[in-house]
């Protein structure tokens, strides 16, 4: 084993490379923090349309903070607006509809295939000082200390820092290590994925429509494509996804519907079992957990990623400023503002959408009846419906510098 010596020192270790850990290093990086990423992935190979069939929903603010530290640049090209947001529940006449032109001339937020979004970061991570990229490598031993975190990759690198963070998603290993607990339940729930192209153009309109057995949503794309997400209980997953091609478009451009013309299937089926989960604490002696690794949620409105990228705006804010007056970055102090800053929003975030999950995915007539009459209770008040949009644009409560897109 390398000697003390040899020991590569950094501001912060990143252990997770995906979306949320790749934004967080580039994030400290761009503020003049050194920072190490460590991934057992070929993050390369994540590139590749056949990794992951997803699509993200990117709020407005968000944006802003990619504008902040540099990515946009390379994310611009591949970026899909979301101007209007329709919702409809099931075959009632009402609707809901979020128009971004009453509240300004920028967009709800932006819509990306997730490997377009792995590889604008990875190009903003080529052009970048101060990130050292270990991938595909692993964490195989680490030790805390009062003044540092030693860890050991299997690669025989070693790290020292002040700080490591799990970014490793909703399996953490490191939160499993450090004994922190977490609430989580499985919504008997299945997320089918994928890409469709149709004839007509979708105008950069999300469509959500709540059907009995979950959310059915129509995401915008570039180049005349939409990205399906379509939720369906445990029993009927796997048939869906053991039908041929023929067979479950037949399915999808039944609740599809016409409007869009014709559809095709424009890639695989991916297929992803749906829960909850949230930590009871975001940290430990100099140990943090950010995005998925804290907190996972439903897709029915598109918040997960978002939830993610505003801990790592907030943390980024956090550490730099910690940072800036010469304060330890892994100390108690700094990391509990970091958690009382992100944890109370994440958790009235998760409350929410946990709530309309089973508001939405309930055919009772009585809930019915209600979830109906608030569409269009919604949709009646100007104010109430400026909030709602203003909440997808991810506008709302004590923002961040970086989503205001001013750096930290």
């Amino acid at each position: 084993m390398a000697d003390e010596n040899r020991a590569i020192s950094v501001d912060a270790i990143i252990i997770g490379g995906g979306l949320v850990g790749m934004t967080l290093a580039l994030a400290l990086s761009s503020h003049g923090l050194e920072v190490a990423v460590v991934d057992s992935a070929d993050l390369n190979a994540t590139l590749e349309a056949s990794f992951d069939g997803r699509a993200s929903a990117i709020a407005n603010a968000s944006a802003k903070m990619f504008q902040a530290i540099g990515v946009w640049p390379h994310l611009a090209d591949v970026a899909q607006p979301i101007r209007k947001i329709l919702v409809t529940d099931g075959d009632s006449p009402r609707f809901l509809q979020f128009d971004s032109a009453a509240i300004g001339d920028e967009p709800l937020g932006y819509m990306f295939e997730n490997r377009l979004l792995r590889a604008g970061l990875m190009a903003a991570y080529r052009q970048s000082e101060g990130i050292r990229l270990h991938a595909p490598d692993r964490l195989v031993s680490w030790n805390r200390s009062s003044a540092r975190v030693e860890a050991v990759l299997a690669s025989g690198t070693r790290l020292v820092a002040p700080l490591l963070v799990s970014a490793e998603g909703r399996r953490s290993s490191l939160r499993e290590q450090v004994g922190i607990r977490v609430a989580q339940w499985s919504y008997r729930q299945h997320g089918i994925v994928t890409t469709v192209a149709h004839e007509k153009p979708h105008g950069d309109v999300a469509h959500e429509r709540f059907l009995p057995n979950g959310p059915f949503a129509i995401l915008p794309l570039q180049h005349n494509r939409s990205g399906i997400v379509w939720t369906v209980s445990d029993k009927d997953g796997p048939a869906y996804m053991g039908l041929s091609d023929r067979a479950f478009l037949a399915e999808l451009q039944r609740r599809f519907g016409d409007f869009l013309g014709k559809v095709e299937l424009a890639a695989p089926r991916w297929s992803y079992p749906l829960g909850f989960i949230h930590a009871e604490r975001y940290i430990d002696d100099r140990f943090a957990l950010i995005g998925d690794s804290a907190h996972g949620i439903h897709p029915i409105a598109g918040q997960g990623l978002n939830m993610g990228l505003r801990d790592v705006a907030a943390f980024t804010q956090v550490l730099v400023e910690s940072a800036r007056i010469g304060l330890d970055i892994g100390s108690p102090d700094v990391l509990r503002r970091y958690q009382q800053w992100r944890r109370p929003d994440n958790v009235s975030s998760a409350a929410v959408m946990d709530g309309l999950v089973r508001l939405f995915s309930n055919d009772l007539k009585t809930v019915t009846f209600a979830r109906r009459f608030g569409i269009g209770l919604v949709n009646r008040i100007p104010p109430l419906k400026g909030f709602f949009m203003r909440e997808a644009m991810g506008a709302t409560g004590k923002l961040p510098r970086l989503l205001q897109g001013e750096r930290a």
